[in-house]
């Protein structure tokens, strides 16, 4: 009798609600033991990638396992995009979770057993296809991270929603894609998250280490497109002409004066680069025009628009000094991704608590550019990095993402499902 008396308080203690530190800590233990299904699942998408709006086998093995979870799971969202709805066993906001899934045209080099010999066609050519940025990685990461949050859905105070994106690297030319796609078909609404979160896998950092930023991380992607137009000539009577192949050195060199001269960079960074120059068909003949594409890459609007404005005047103005005549077009891509200071400072205890001691530390910003940052325009947002360089390489020769080396140490795996299951329960909980 004296045993069924000390039992019965234990009984009433189970049955009340779990505080959120024991929540977290069993969503923690839950996705501990997800790991070797997490690695499986990157391996097998990392042997069977696929570019940006054809991720079809990518987005029916996300759905499937997802209503396996018994989610209610919407298919077709920008084109290929899955998105799964978690809805918790009490009341509480809506936080949404993202990961993209595309590849790139890159022809694999390793020696991995799951490498990819995949090749299709991209823009006419045959072409190798990888995983080259670790997207295989996200969505790894977050099918883990659904699975774990599934198995505790009656005590999460809220609603989860997943956002499996596709063409983060940017659709086909002529075909719409991406963030601003899924934004504009109302991936953020019924119901809208009062935030959103996202990670990136990262080379060049040691495995697992997490880094973090407030503010501008990363950096808005604008594309460069000119078109020099002279007078074709045979290239032994080039006054015969006007030739546009001098031109385009010219205005070269000079787009690099704007970073180097014309603009603060004590206050923002910025790069113009001129990636690709096309002209001419012989060594003899002086051709009618040299076309140039590029990139520019800036943190602030106000001098986004004035490096847009000098880029037409230099161009123009060195064309028209050489009675050419320059033709400029500057694209908007992608916005500055900006993490949400209010929402970043109330979830760094999250990222240092799964970091630990010498796992975690402040990001510098970054030339390279997110489309997440089309998210955090409508509901605040925060974006890490993950290590996943090996701890005993050396950081500075590790080969970068998009690289046909890229290569991802597997235990970092586990720190991304970790940290994003973290601040999804310390989110809803309040914690």
């Amino acid at each position: 009798m004296r045993c069924l008396a000390l039992l019965a308080p234990l009984v009433l203690i189970s049955a009340m609600p779990a505080p959120a530190q024991d929540l977290a800590s069993t969503v923690d233990q839950k996705v501990r033991a997800l790991e070797p299904k997490i690695i499986a699942w990157r391996r097998d998408l990392h042997q069977n990638p696929e570019l940006s709006n054809r991720e079809l086998r990518t987005a029916k093995l996300v759905a499937e396992h997802l209503r396996k979870l018994g989610m209610e799971v919407k298919t077709g969202v920008a084109k290929t995009g899955v998105v799964g709805l978690l809805k918790g066993g009490k009341s509480g906001p809506v936080v949404a979770l993202r990961a993209d899934m595309d590849a790139l045209p890159v022809t694999e080099e390793s020696d991995l057993p799951f490498k990819s010999t995949v090749k299709t066609e991209y823009l006419g050519q045959q072409v190798g296809v990888m995983h080259a940025c670790g997207h295989d990685a996200h969505v790894a990461i977050l099918l883990g991270v659904a699975e774990a949050l599934a198995g505790v859905r009656e005590q999460i105070p809220g609603t989860v929603k997943f956002i499996f994106q596709p063409a983060e690297e940017g659709p086909p030319p002529g075909e719409e894609g991406g963030a601003p796609l899924m934004v504009a078909e109302g991936v953020l609404e019924n119901p809208k998250p009062a935030a959103i979160f996202g990670l990136h896998v990262i080379s060049g950092i040691p495995a697992g280490v997490i880094t973090f930023r407030s503010g501008p991380l990363m950096a808005s992607a604008d594309w460069l497109y000119i078109t020099v137009k002279g007078k074709q000539t045979h290239g032994a009577w080039p006054w015969s002409g006007i030739d546009p192949v001098v031109t385009s050195a010219q205005v070269v060199t000079g787009l690099q004066n704007i970073v180097a001269r014309q603009i603060d960079v004590s206050r923002e960074p910025a790069v113009v680069t001129v990636a690709t120059i096309h002209g001419g068909a012989r060594k003899n003949i002086i051709p009618d025009q040299v076309e140039m594409t590029g990139t520019i890459r800036t943190f602030d609007e106000s001098m986004r628009q004035d490096v847009h404005a000098r880029i037409k005047h230099i161009a123009e103005s060195i064309a028209d000094a050489n009675q050419a005549r320059a033709e400029v077009r500057i694209d908007k891509a992608v916005p500055v991704t900006v993490n949400d200071p209010a929402l970043t400072e109330k979830m760094l205890p999250t990222l240092k608590r799964i970091g630990g001691d010498g796992g975690s530390r402040p990001q510098q910003r970054v030339m390279v550019a997110e489309d997440f940052s089309y998210f955090q325009e409508k509901v605040p947002g925060l974006f890490y990095f993950v290590g996943v360089t090996p701890k005993d390489q050396d950081m500075a020769a590790a080969a970068p993402n998009h690289s046909p080396r890229f290569h991802i140490d597997e235990t970092a795996l586990l720190q991304g499902a970790r940290s994003m299951a973290a601040l999804t329960v310390d989110f809803l909980t309040g914690r």
